[in-house]
């Protein structure tokens, strides 16, 4: 067995356990320090929108031995500083030459002092003018289509498992959100159409992790309350232990891809739209895979522990625990039988040991 599988193992037999509940303030402050740094590269430099959102123009050439650099400053040359310009250098060896406030009136003279400019025929130069208003329409329709997914998200979770979790899920998704998007404004990468799918699909991810750790939580604390050994935050810890390496395997496998597209195929290639989609996927998943094992867990537990019933459960273990440290005898006729099971496996293989020792339910 692979080292990673003998750890997995070993966690989810409670050998070994990472106090993530325990030491939830920690990454509670680690993500709110990340939140606010991506939230200040919102106001500052800001989201750099592409044309579909900004309205322009994009002239594609035919392959030239001009860099995205020199393309750029003799592109800005020729427009006398009137334009924002933007090259980006394509795999086929052309470049692509983006310029603001370019309409259809004005396009083909945009078009010969580009050609110009890059020393080009007019003739090997690709136009395309993409009014804003189009932009506004796919702005839209994606924060509609979010807000949809937002509360779709919070009612499934409510119902297959509770509010609390529902609570968790959401502030989860929007810390991924939100420092994806801040991430986006750090690095200056433009916003298009491929980033707002990567976007949305990041959710997806997210969302599928942060259910299979509360499935296994809301197994593990079933019954929880019908014993005095554990209190709920243990239980959830040791529930999150168990699907620990479930989770760090299933972000690896999806990042390798996502790597190698934004990396390779956007670094190396100069696929611009590879970049678009393959950044926000990248950081997405990373960020959801925190979000996933060290927020949305312990903010249930935080959530769960404020209700009576968990007080008055913390209250019994704490008892216990002191009866213990005095020497007295506590285990009951359930407890003998559970004092090494984990709070919800015990409770809930306790009619699984009834039916094998002959007992009728």
């Amino acid at each position: 067995m692979s080292r990673l599988g003998n750890m997995g193992a070993r966690l989810y037999r409670g050998e070994v356990s990472f106090d993530f509940v325990g030491k939830r303030k920690i990454f509670y402050g680690i993500a709110v320090l990340i939140t606010v740094l991506a939230a200040v590269g919102l106001f500052k430099p800001g989201l750099h929108y592409g044309i579909e959102f900004s309205g322009g123009g994009v002239f594609t050439t035919h392959a030239t031995s001009i860099s995205a650099s020199e393309g750029k400053t003799l592109t800005e040359k020729a427009l006398q500083g009137e334009h924002e310009v933007i090259v980006q250098k394509l795999g086929t060896g052309g470049l692509r030459i983006q310029v603001s406030d370019v309409d259809a009136g004005n396009a083909e003279e945009i078009k010969n002092k580009v050609a110009d400019g890059v020393d080009i025929a007019p003739d090997k130069v690709d136009p395309q003018v993409v009014g804003a208003s189009w932009g506004e329409q796919i702005s839209q329709k994606a924060l509609t289509g979010l807000g949809i997914f937002m509360v779709l998200v919070v009612v499934y979770l409510a119902i297959a498992f509770e509010w609390r979790m529902a609570v968790a899920a959401l502030a989860a998704l929007v810390h991924d959100l939100t420092i994806t998007i801040g991430v986006y404004a750090l690095v200056g990468f433009e916003v298009t159409p491929g980033t707002v799918i990567g976007l949305l699909t990041i959710l997806g991810y997210s969302l599928y992790d942060t259910v299979v750790v509360f499935d296994g939580l809301k197994e593990t604390t079933r019954g929880i309350t019908k014993q005095a050994r554990w209190t709920y935050s243990e239980a959830a810890n040791h529930s999150l232990n168990q699907t620990l390496v479930r989770s760090i395997n299933t972000t690896v496998v999806a990042l390798l891809p996502v790597g190698a597209l934004l990396f390779i195929g956007g670094g190396l290639l100069g696929a611009g739209m590879l970049n678009d989609i393959a950044l926000s996927l990248f950081v997405g998943l990373a960020a959801g895979a925190y979000s996933s094992i060290f927020l949305a867990t312990p903010m249930v537990a935080d959530l769960k522990e404020r209700t009576p019933e968990m007080r008055a459960l913390a209250k019994r273990v704490a008892a216990r625990r002191a009866a213990e440290a005095r020497g007295e005898n506590v285990a009951g006729p359930r407890d003998a039988a559970e004092d090494d099971q984990p709070a919800g496996a015990a409770a809930g293989d306790h009619g699984d040991r009834d039916r094998a020792s002959g007992k009728r339910r």
